[in-house]
């Protein structure tokens, strides 16, 4: 190993479950600890849009995207990508060098403020359902059997049958 290590700046792209999403706070702490296994210093990281995805991944519909800018050696990122993809936490991963950038651009996409909101907001959320006895229950979809209908009173056939006594033709 050299005296000088070369730092590149990289852009991070995560995706998470929407079930993993449900602990957002753990899943910003498992990445965080990602990056210091890798001595990455976090320059910006913001969460994205939760969207369908375009194809099932390990049969989920909806991913939780997380994008993140981070300085790190060049000879971690080998490890900090199969760190990546060995995670149960994170579906996919995709990273790029980000010389494009400078770390004033990178800075400005900073919103991890916001991310610390919406952890505590999802867990708020969560315990409230826990309270309430409403379990992350899942739908399949399934219609319920319809409930069968009332049987006609004897009352309600009769005028029917007079009506067919009588020659009354309803045609």
């Amino acid at each position: 190993m050299t005296d000088q290590q070369r730092i590149n700046s990289y852009e991070v792209m995560f995706l998470i479950s929407q079930a993993e999403a449900t602990d957002f706070a753990g899943v910003i702490e498992h990445i965080d600890n990602l990056f210091q296994r890798a001595g990455a210093e976090v320059v910006a990281m913001q969460k994205w849009d939760e969207r369908r995805l375009a194809y099932e991944i390990d049969k989920q519909k909806r991913g939780v995207y997380i994008l993140a800018y981070i300085n790190a050696p060049a000879e971690n990122m080998q490890a900090f990508e199969r760190d990546c993809n060995i995670s149960e936490r994170i579906m996919r991963t995709m990273f790029i060098r980000a010389d494009h950038l400078t770390v004033e651009e990178m800075k400005a996409f900073d919103r991890r403020g916001d991310l610390a909101i919406e952890a505590k907001e999802r867990a708020e959320r969560a315990a409230e359902r826990e309270q309430a006895g409403v379990g992350s229950s899942v739908s399949l979809g399934a219609p319920k059997a319809p409930e069968p209908e009332p049987k006609a009173e004897e009352s309600e056939e009769k005028p029917a049958e007079a009506t067919a006594e009588a020659g009354v033709d309803s045609e």
